[in-house]
């Protein structure tokens, strides 16, 4: 129940700053460009928009809670409540994955894409992860150009390779890269059950050490800049 309400509050905060009207852009400018691209090119056009959008939008928009929260001191209420800091990640990640899977679902559904369960999973999946990184970055920094700028090596080691494998050099390690499964997911390629392995394998591994450095940001809740 309380993780059940947490999440609703996160919906709610994410409404109430546009968060929502960000997702609705996008899928009328990324809808309006798989309709114009040519047939061949929608698979992978779509694949690529899925991933870096949809999926990893929760990264980015990760920076702007966590400091907007802190702003508000939400997090000094979180601090004195019964709140477990794993609740406060996992409602962080049900409320951004819900509606990047939604915004996910209607692009694949332009493209004609028809595999909606593994779109679905993956895009959950990795929305979690990038969700996930976003919070460690964000635990750790104390205004929005200190999160701008800590991001860019994460940006860079999450899109480069998939790209890449994509496109021009296919090689068996870039297969243990959650990017890369995520992709393979959308546009079938590859073993499933692989694929959500591996995105499976690096979230746990992440988990425990955005826990433990999202739990030392909440009881040690400091002065922020925006």
């Amino acid at each position: 129940m309380r993780l059940k309400n947490m999440t609703l509050g996160d919906i709610n905060f994410q409404r109430k700053y546009g968060f929502y009207y960000i997702y609705f852009i996008l899928i009328v400018f990324y809808g309006f460009i798989i309709y114009i691209l040519p047939s061949d090119w929608r698979k992978p056009a779509t694949a690529i928009m899925i991933y870096s959008d949809p999926a990893a939008m929760g990264m980015f928009f990760m920076g702007a809670i966590v400091l907007l929260e802190k702003s508000e001191n939400v997090l000094n209420s979180i601090a004195i409540s019964p709140v477990k800091t794993e609740e406060y990640i996992l409602s962080k990640i049900i409320s951004l994955g819900i509606i990047s899977v939604i915004t996910a679902l209607i692009l694949g559904a332009i493209a004609g894409l028809t595999n909606y369960f593994e779109i679905a999973i993956s895009v959950f999946l990795c929305s979690s992860f990038f969700t996930l990184l976003g919070l460690l970055v964000a635990s750790k920094v104390s205004s929005l150009n200190q999160f701008t700028i800590a991001t860019v090596p994460f940006e860079i080691i999450c899109f480069l390779p998939p790209i890449i494998a994509m496109f021009w050099f296919d090689s068996c390690l870039f297969t243990i890269h959650p990017g890369t499964a995520c992709i393979n997911l959308i546009i079938q390629t590859g073993n499933i059950y692989l694929n959500i392995g591996v995105i499976l394998i690096w979230f746990l591994l992440l988990w425990k050490i955005v826990v433990k450095s999202v739990k030392k940001m909440i009881n040690s809740v400091g002065g922020i800049k925006l």
